[in-house]
């Protein structure tokens, strides 16, 4: 099955949720596609933020964002920053983690249509 993820908001509680969810169907098997819409793109940057809770995750034994990202690219899942949000946050594709590709809205609903979308 083929499942769409459209992050919309910067918030990392819910960027760590759409990353759960990803992992969980790609470690069925499934195909995943994870797209980071305008500000959320900033989610997708291979710098620490200052929202990261790293040392509180960690003392859980869980992986924090970074890491995540990491595990999602190793696990196929397709990660999508929106061009106009990278011209928004004025990052360029060198600042984005691994396995990160520029794309847009138009192109994710012609190849991946609108069924099986999940909004984070």
């Amino acid at each position: 099955m083929q499942l769409t993820i459209l992050l919309v908001t910067e918030d990392v509680t819910r960027a760590r949720a759409a990353l759960s969810v990803a992992l969980a169907q790609a470690a069925l098997g499934g195909q995943v596609s994870l797209y980071a819409h305008e500000r959320a793109v900033a989610l997708l940057a291979s710098p620490p933020r200052a929202d990261d809770d790293s040392a509180g995750l960690a003392a859980a034994g869980l992986p924090d964002r970074l890491a995540m990202l990491a595990m999602a690219d190793d696990s196929g899942v397709a990660l999508i920053a929106c061009q106009t949000g990278l011209a928004m946050q004025g990052l360029a594709m060198a600042d984005l983690a691994s396995g990160v590709v520029a794309g847009g809205l138009v192109g994710l609903l012609a190849d991946r249509g609108a069924e099986n979308l999940l909004v984070f």
